[in-house]
């Protein structure tokens, strides 16, 4: 099941499963329903059973994508079978819930949050790209999953599961998160004062979205990823570290006891950490192409600024405390990126209104529902948007 089809990462894992249609078969497929073109071109090429959008607005218009995509396909009346449509807030949490082996979800944003749980309630095999999962709603992840049910896409934490092989949990001293650095990995905190928008979409390895892009400018990418590491691994804040990595081949290590480090190499391209997870722990072959080792090659790590990029203490502190933290820390960045975005909002501004906003946050419990998250995740955003009216006026 692909939840998320028409994103970079659905489309990419359609990519996978095209080439390999041995060993994959796609039971169905959703997306927010904001081009069900290529959602009604998707469900017809992969013969998909069901087909979510989550806009309930948007079953007409998938109908008829339905229908001018059989067409231009040269399909007489008759000769193709329109899947089943499931609509609405809660289709992708039904599609997680339909009988197949594996659910990749890679929804945007805390629209995750539902189906992720819907697909481990279910017993089904997790692929995660989603977040906000496991950074808003890791309390309740943690009470339904069992071990091993939720296999990282991120590239960063597909590469720590493929190091933490090479030995026990007992003997791991750290895991280490390789960041690029972003578009002003080389400046320092007074450099940042004045850049601007278009600066920050500058990413020098990765072609990525713009949300995500201006989050590895500041490093809150890389933030929200020590949260998922420490969620999906176990591991104490303490003993997750970040280095600079502007290469993006090492993506990222583990440290163990004995004084070893395992590193995991590959250049950058989704579709290794994507195919590994739709099939793990087995490998795809000639999912991507491997290192060439008949060049050479400079790799660098560097130690982080963390006077320029506090991100990542501020989202560790975030972590320890818990209660809600995390998703307060992740729903003011985006009300602060949305700002920023928008020229209200001076970048270093960014990471400071959302400390601020944690510290202003109210004394709340371990979320036990994903309404209580959602809750959290408002005042956040009211919050952050009352400081940043504050700073523009």
């Amino acid at each position: 099941m692909l939840l998320g089809s028409t994103g970079s990462i659905g489309t990419q894992a359609i990519d996978i499963v095209r080439a390999n249609p041995d060993r994959f078969r796609v039971a169905g497929i959703g997306a927010g329903g904001g081009n069900v073109e290529l959602l009604a071109a998707q469900a017809l090429s992969l013969e998909v059973e069901v087909v979510g959008v989550a806009r309930a607005s948007a079953v007409q218009d998938l109908q008829l994508a339905f229908y001018a995509e059989a067409a231009r396909r040269g399909y007489a009346t008759g000769e193709f079978k329109i899947p089943k449509i499931l609509a609405g807030p809660q289709a992708m949490a039904e599609l997680a819930e339909w009988p197949c082996d594996v659910v990749l979800n890679g929804v945007v944003g805390s629209l995750g949050l539902a189906p992720t749980l819907a697909a481990l309630r279910s017993g089904r095999v997790l692929a995660l790209a989603n977040k906000e999962s496991l950074v808003a709603g890791g309390p309740l992840v943690r009470k339904v999953a069992r071990a091993g049910q939720i296999v990282p896409v991120d590239s960063e934490h597909s590469a720590l599961a493929q190091c933490l092989l090479a030995g026990d949990r007992g003997e791991v001293r750290k895991l280490i998160l390789t960041a690029s650095g972003g578009a002003f990995r080389d400046r320092r905190r007074a450099e940042l004062v004045d850049v601007t928008y278009e600066e920050a979409l500058k990413h020098p390895t990765w072609d990525m979205g713009p949300v995500v892009t201006i989050n590895s400018a500041t490093l809150v990418n890389k933030a929200l990823e020590v949260i998922e590491a420490h969620e999906l691994f176990d591991v104490s804040y303490d003993d997750i570290d970040v280095t600079v990595h502007p290469q993006s081949v090492i993506h990222s290590l583990v440290e163990y006891a004995d004084g070893s480090t395992i590193a995991q190499a590959s250049p950058p391209d989704m579709h290794l950490p994507i195919a590994l997870a739709l099939d793990w722990p087995h490998r795809v072959p000639g999912a991507a192409a491997p290192v060439d080792w008949t060049m050479a090659h400079n790799w660098e790590f560097r130690p982080l600024d963390t006077e320029a990029f506090p991100a990542i203490e501020l989202a560790k502190q975030a972590g320890r405390t818990g209660r809600c933290r995390p998703a307060i820390f992740n729903a003011a960045n985006e009300e602060c990126v949305a700002a920023f975005s928008q020229g209200r909002l001076p970048f270093l501004a960014i990471v400071d209104t959302v400390a601020q906003v944690l510290s202003d946050a109210p004394e709340l419990d371990e979320p036990g529902t994903v309404e209580d998250v959602l809750a959290a995740e408002e005042w956040a955003r009211s919050r952050a948007t009352e400081l940043i009216v504050g700073k523009v006026s």
